[in-house]
């Protein structure tokens, strides 16, 4: 079963921003939607683009490298359903944000 690491306090990451964080040495985009946090691998399916310098546009996390994006919930491309990253659970306990590893 995945334990939960803290990987960010809520405040360094704005709403409708994404930070590059690790948890137990695997690199992870997180996303702030509106408060709610959501977690992907930081690995574009595409060319191995980093997520985590990438841009949201609303639930959509934007590769820096070539523009793909994908659902921050899902981890899938919105135009290509087959194609996604893997995606983590996310829990906040008081200022913290923990992902599930």
């Amino acid at each position: 079963m995945p334990a939960f690491v803290r990987v960010a306090a809520v405040s360094d990451v704005a709403p409708g921003k994404v930070k590059l964080v690790s948890a137990n040495g695997k690199m992870l985009a997180l996303c702030n939607v509106g408060g709610a946090f959501h977690a992907l691998d930081n690995v574009c399916a595409h060319r191995g683009g980093p997520l985590g310098e990438g841009f949201l546009a609303g639930e959509q996390v934007e590769c820096p490298w070539h523009g793909w994006q994908f659902n921050v919930k899902t981890g899938c491309m919105p135009m290509n359903p087959g194609v996604a990253v893997p995606t983590y659970e996310v829990k906040v306990e008081g200022s913290d944000v923990l992902v599930a590893i």
